[in-house]
């Protein structure tokens, strides 16, 4: 047998050359593509291996009162952080961080799991607001816990025990739900944001821009060394039309009672107090809230973070008599109304009786709003009927929302024919218009609707969008802005006859006046105090006998006031829940009323002390072209520059004007 060579076909060969060529090819385009081309960026993620960057939080702007005094601060603290792109083994490690930090184990893997979605470069927010004990165990365990890190930021400090908590609002961290909404797309998990009043509504501008700073670290982490800083904007801080002195006495007024107290300079919408109880403490919320008392907070059937004055829709009882007084005279039904009160009255096949059970006698409209008759408000609803009467309150914005600059205001509700239709189908019986009359049956309403529609009527028909910020801190944008994100009436004018107004105003004021109106309690003396009291079933009668609550379930108290009876400077509205009668709560308007109008006249006090070359020539002109005596002279109401007008008072500059002169236009109100 012959030994012969076995060699490999040609073309094999061939094909077997080819392919070592194109691997060798390949490795040297791989070589060539990692080296130069793509030499830049792989140097730069290196650098990022080398370089972390530490955000820089923004503090939040300031709040202040209307007259620049400190309500929201910002206190320094320190949080930690859990950095994940260390190539470190951090989870073997919970256990001794847990420890360090005063947390479970599980504790810090619910975090893990929260933010599991979230970027590897993306700090994870492990506790915050850590005590010096936890920082400086940090800081001793730099080179052991790599993946820990410590930011230091501004929060939030509220006034002490709920001042003002609900129309401030607090801040939380920005919620998952919250992170899919478009509103909230530069938020990243952890941030922090307004969760309610206005930090929630002027968000955008209290928050700032955060910064960051560039810090070297070694292959285990730890920092060596720092490079460039980009600082943060702080947030702009922010004045509130709120007085912290009207504010004080609305939250000693209203106590520890349930319910809400709003008090408004009709004049420009400012909100000058706003309450609402039970509160809350924003400063609980300040770092993060424990699931305990979060869930105690929102279980509490006395819910107290509602606001109750923009969100409370409730029957508003008599002082929607108002709001009727205004429909039957500029109907022309009122003037001329005459009814017999004997304690009740049949209408409609139905007897309604009236709050007084032996009755008010003769009652015209003047005495039918001072003693708050039920008879003559049934006779009268049931004489203009509900379209007539929903017309009215419409355009005095029952039944819509204001326009206030603050989160989930509510609209209440205004009955008609056509809302029934809608809503269940059913045609509107006659019959039900005289619970209307009174305000009751479908009828509700926030205490910031009631203190708009009634100081409106006394304005003459000019209401205004309530708001808690100065327009003038706002950009033009912005506060465009603010009003498409927060619709409502907003400010508008609704004519009324001057005799209308005249009538209803003057009747108002006899209602605390002793031996005639239904709250003698809340006169004020010295001092035009107009108002109207009310009380509204919270549930009717013959319901609560059949739960068994018929002596226990209590009215809801409403008033309403202002001063002075015309175009006044301040409105004031107060929900007392289960508060039984109207009359107490106009002992609490009183109360902020006197409080409002001494500090005007402290301020007038003050100024007349500084310009002794001006002389007082009074608030009030009952008639601006009747001449009054002054000094021995005779004057007019003065106009233009020849008076200067402080704290509702008008000043003559010496010598003063001459007799002839006549006011061609009012300056101020009568």
């Amino acid at each position: 047998m012959l030994n012969r060579e076995e060699k490999l076909p040609g073309f094999k060969l061939t094909v077997i050359q080819y392919v070592i060529v194109a691997i060798l090819l390949i490795l040297v385009f791989g070589l060539w593509r990692l080296q130069v081309v793509g030499a830049e960026n792989y140097h730069a993620l290196a650098e990022a291996n080398r370089i972390r960057k530490v955000p820089i939080l923004a503090p939040r702007g300031k709040l202040f009162d209307r007259e620049g005094r400190l309500l929201v601060d910002n206190y320094p603290s320190i949080s930690c952080y859990l950095v994940r792109e260390q190539g470190h083994d951090y989870m073997a490690d919970l256990p001794m961080i847990a420890r360090g930090l005063n947390m479970t184990v599980d504790q810090i893997v619910a975090i893990l799991k929260k933010y599991q979605l979230a970027p590897k470069y993306q700090p994870l927010p492990l506790k915050q607001d850590i005590t010096p004990d936890e920082h400086e165990f940090i800081e001793a365990h730099r080179d052991e816990f790599p993946e820990l890190e410590t930011v230091e930021e501004q929060r939030r400090l509220y006034p002490k025990d709920g001042f003002a908590a609900h129309l401030i609002g607090y801040v939380g961290e920005v919620s998952e739900d919250m992170l899919n909404d478009p509103k909230y797309a530069y938020y990243e998990p952890g941030d922090v944001v307004g969760r309610s009043g206005v930090e929630q509504s002027y968000d955008a501008m209290l928050r700032g821009q955060d910064g960051s700073q560039d810090v070297i670290v070694d292959s285990h982490g730890r920092e060596v060394g720092k490079l460039g800083t980009e600082h943060a904007v702080p947030g702009k801080s922010l004045k509130l039309t709120i007085d912290i002195d009207i504010q004080r006495a609305a939250e000693n007024a209203l106590g520890d009672r349930n319910g809400a107290i709003i008090a408004m300079d009709p004049h420009s919408g400012e909100v000058l107090a706003m309450v609402s109880r039970p509160v809350f403490d924003p400063n609980a919320f300040a770092v993060r809230i424990g699931r305990d008392e979060w869930n105690k907070l929102v279980t509490d059937p006395e819910h107290p973070l509602l606001n109750k004055a923009i969100q409370a829709q409730l029957a508003p009882g008599s002082t929607f008599k108002i709001i009727m007084a205004a429909a039957g005279l500029e109907e022309g039904v009122a003037q001329d109304l005459k009814v017999h009160c004997s304690g009740g009255v049949s209408l409609f096949g139905t007897y309604q009786k009236c709050w007084v059970h032996g009755g008010h006698g003769e009652v015209n409209i003047d005495k039918g709003i001072y003693q708050s008759c039920d008879v003559f408000f049934y006779t009268l609803a049931a004489k203009l009927g509900i379209e007539r009467i929903a017309k009215w309150a419409h355009a005095f914005g029952i039944g819509s929302k204001t326009g206030i600059d603050l989160p989930n205001e509510v609209s209440g509700t205004m009955p008609s024919a056509e809302w029934k239709m809608r809503l269940f189908h059913q045609k509107w019986y006659p019959g039900e218009v005289t619970s209307v009359g009174i305000g009751q049956g479908a009828v509700t309403a926030t205490p910031v609707q009631m203190a708009r529609a009634l100081s409106g009527i006394a304005s003459g028909g000019a209401l205004k969008r309530p708001h808690v910020i100065f327009p003038d801190e706002l950009p033009a944008d912005y506060r465009k802005a603010m009003y498409d994100t927060f619709p409502g009436s907003g400010d508008k004018v609704v004519p009324i006859d001057p005799a209308s107004w005249e009538t209803i105003t003057d009747a108002m004021a006899q209602v605390m006046q002793p031996g005639y109106g239904t709250d003698p309690s809340a006169h004020l003396e010295g001092i035009d105090f107009a108002g109207k009291t009310g009380s509204a079933q919270t549930m009717s009668n013959a319901l609560a006998a059949r739960l068994g609550h018929a002596h226990s379930v209590k009215d809801n108290a409403w008033f309403v006031g202002f001063a002075p009876r015309r175009n006044p400077d301040i409105v004031v509205c107060i929900l007392f829940e289960a508060g039984e009668h109207g009359k107490l709560a106009g002992r609490l308007a009183a109360r902020v009323i006197a409080a409002y109008v001494n500090k005007q006249r402290r301020l007038e006090n003050n100024l007349i002390a500084k310009t002794p070359n001006k002389v007082d020539v009074g608030a009030i002109w009952d008639n601006p072209s009747q001449p009054k005596i002054f000094g021995g002279k005779q004057v007019v109401k003065p106009q233009g520059d020849q008076a200067e007008m402080w704290g509702g008072h008008f000043y003559l500059t010496m010598p003063p004007v001459k007799t002839s002169t006549l006011a061609t236009a009012m300056v101020g109100g009568n």
